[in-house]
């Protein structure tokens, strides 16, 4: 049984979601918090396996709450679940945590099925969500992605996938983001390693931040 805690300010549309998730006999929601703060507390008192967390709400917005709830529970799948695409939004939820950014035009099987899935450890990003993602990361990598390539000879997609790297994302977010098999991420990142003669992920980011600082 999947334990679903909904974090959501507007009470028709949790009752809603509420009722979509009960329908599955797999999955039970134990509760309902109307912001962030609350969200923190009924995380700590029934532990969930699975929160679906709403961004803009009273008091702390969705954001802050996810990166609190990971920071005590890390093993807490959180997925974002909000009628906001901003790449901002997306790209701040998932650097604190998150499994996921659904947007609420979810269909009802499609919002079962992300739980079972972030239950089950996978990164949940909408192809329209991956695009912004995608888009977001390359705008920022700009000049970074001159220095690295010109550093340490990385192709295209090698340097798109370092910028990642260095921004947090991890092998099973970048993949999704950029619409890779998780194998295929695998083979670019280990190759960036190679080329920066980097034996780890931190030491790979430690690498790539001197480079930028030259």
């Amino acid at each position: 049984m999947i334990k679903v805690l909904i974090a959501d300010d507007q009470a028709i549309l949790a009752d809603g979601i509420k009722s979509v998730l009960s329908s599955c006999p797999d999955i039970k929601v134990v509760g309902i918090a109307q912001d962030g703060v609350s969200a923190i507390e009924a995380a700590e008192k029934l532990l969930p396996d699975v929160v679906l967390m709403d961004i803009r709400m009273p008091n702390m917005n969705g954001v802050i709450a996810t990166q609190e709830i990971k920071s005590r529970h890390p093993d807490m799948k959180i997925l974002v679940l909000t009628t906001f695409d901003d790449s901002d939004y997306i790209l701040n939820a998932i650097n604190n945590g998150a499994s996921g950014y659904l947007l609420k035009d979810i269909s009802a099987p499609a919002l079962i099925e992300a739980v079972k899935n972030a239950h089950a450890g996978d990164t949940i990003l909408p192809a329209k969500v991956a695009r912004r993602i995608a888009s977001a990361a390359r705008l920022v990598a700009n000049d970074r992605e001159i220095k690295l390539k010109r550093k340490f000879g990385f192709s295209e997609r090698e340097v798109e996938i370092a910028v990642m790297l260095l921004e947090g994302f991890t092998n099973k977010q970048i993949a999704s983001a950029l619409k890779l098999t998780d194998g295929t991420a695998r083979n670019y990142i280990s190759t960036i390693y190679e080329k920066l003669g980097a034996a780890s992920r931190s030491d790979a980011a430690q690498k790539m931040q001197k480079a930028l600082g030259d």
